[in-house]
C-alpha cells in the first residue's frame, strides 16, 4: 500500500546508553536493563527503533563521548527524528551540558525531540516540554544551592581554625589531628619581620633585600621574591 500524506508515520528513534563504570560495562547488567526498557517504550509508542548507542564505562562529565556522538551525528544526518534514553541523567548530569543540547538539538524550533522513559519526558508534546524545563529548573537551583552550602560549611571551618584543603596559609602548619592549622615559628617570625618594615617605610623590593639579607627563606629553602612578600604583606592587612 503507498502511503499518502494522511498517514500517519512512526517517530523514528535512536537508543543512548551509558554506565559510567567498567564493572557496570564488563558484567553487562545495567546495560542488558537499559535495552530492555528502551525497547518496551517504543513498542508501548509505537516508535521506530533504528539503532542503539552505547557508552560503556563513561563518565556523564562531558558530552564529548563516542557513543553519544554518533547519536547525534545520526539525527543531523536525519537518520532519525527523536533520542530516547531511559533515563536524562544516562544523557547528562550538567545542567551546562544539558542547555547545550537543548539549543542545539532539542529546544524550541529544532527539529528533533528527547524522549526519557522514566522522567515521563517527551519534547514532542507541550507538556513533555514543561517536564523538561521543571527538571533543568530544579537541576540548577540544586547545584547552585549545593555550592552555597559547601561555601558556608568551608567558611566556618576557616573562621574556627580549620584545613579546609589546598595549600596551607603561610605562617600556618598542619596539626597532628590533621584537621586544624597551628601558627609555625619560624613563618610567623618572617611575617613579623615583614610587618615591621612595611610600618617603617620599607619597600616591598626594599623588605626582599632585607629578608635575604637576615637569611630569611621561603618554604622553598629559596630567598623570597617579590610576588610571595607582596602576597603576605597584603594577607596581613586584610
Amino acid at each position: 500500500m503507498t502511503r499518502n500524506a494522511a498517514t500517519p508515520t512512526k517517530t523514528r528513534a535512536i537508543a543512548y546508553l551509558r554506565v559510567s563504570t567498567d564493572k557496570q560495562a564488563d558484567e553487562g547488567a545495567s546495560l542488558d536493563a537499559q535495552r530492555a526498557k528502551v525497547a518496551a517504550f517504543a513498542a508501548l509508542y509505537d516508535l521506530e527503533l533504528v539503532c542503539i548507542e552505547v557508552d560503556a564505562g563513561a563518565s556523564a562529565k562531558s558530552l564529548d563521548r563516542p557513543g553519544l556522538g554518533r547519536a547525534l551525528a545520526a539525527l543531523r544526518s536525519r537518520q532519525a527524528d527523536a533520542l530516547l534514553v531511559v533515563k536524562l541523567d544516562r544523557l547528562t548530569r550538567s545542567v551546562r551540558d544539558l542547555g547545550e543540547l537543548l539549543d542545539g538539538y532539542f529546544g524550541a524550533g529544532k527539529p528533533w525531540a528527547l524522549l526519557s522513559v522514566a522522567d515521563q519526558i517527551d519534547t514532542r508534546t507541550a507538556a513533555g516540554r514543561m517536564v523538561l524545563n521543571i527538571l533543568t529548573s530544579v537541576a540548577q537551583w540544586e547545584r547552585e544551592a549545593i555550592g552555597e552550602r559547601t561555601a558556608a560549611v568551608m567558611g566556618h571551618k576557616a573562621a574556627c581554625g580549620e584545613y579546609t584543603g589546598g595549600q596551607v596559609p603561610y605562617g600556618y602548619t598542619l596539626a597532628a589531628d590533621g584537621v586544624h592549622l597551628v601558627e609555625h615559628e619560624g613563618e610567623q617570625l618572617v611575617i613579623k619581620a615583614i610587618c615591621e618594615l612595611r610600618a617603617a617605610g620599607l619597600s616591598l623590593r626594599a623588605i626582599v633585600a632585607e629578608l635575604e639579607k637576615r637569611a630569611l627563606v621561603a618554604r622553598t629553602g629559596k630567598p623570597f621574591g617579590l610576588t610571595q612578600v607582596a602576597r603576605i604583606a597584603q594577607e596581613v592587612a586584610a
